[in-house]
């Protein structure tokens, strides 16, 4: 997201106030977490998203998905999965 700029001080103890606007669209809300990055020469704050262990494979990845009762996946867990049940398919076929 380029383009939008604001200007905040920082109080005594460290603190800066995120405006609303930069909420809003970054969909941040009260007790919400976020991530606090130091990236080269500057600070990065994003919304945090918790990313589950994937269930077949033990990864966590910013891809992972959760599906149907609770299940996470990463991309790698679904392709094993999806083979897995390919597999099944065609020894029920015989």
């Amino acid at each position: 997201m380029k383009g939008l700029s604001t200007l905040r001080k920082i109080d005594a103890v460290g603190r800066i106030v995120i405006p609303i606007e930069l909420r809003k669209v970054l969909n941040i809300d009260k007790d919400d977490s976020v991530e606090i990055l130091l990236e080269d020469d500057h600070i990065e704050i994003k919304k945090y998203k918790e990313y589950d262990k994937c269930v077949i494979t033990g990864e966590i990845t910013p891809q992972n998905r959760r599906y149907v009762n609770n299940i996470v996946l990463s991309p790698l867990g679904a392709e094993i999965l999806f083979n897995e049940i390919k597999g099944k398919q065609k020894t029920f076929e015989l």
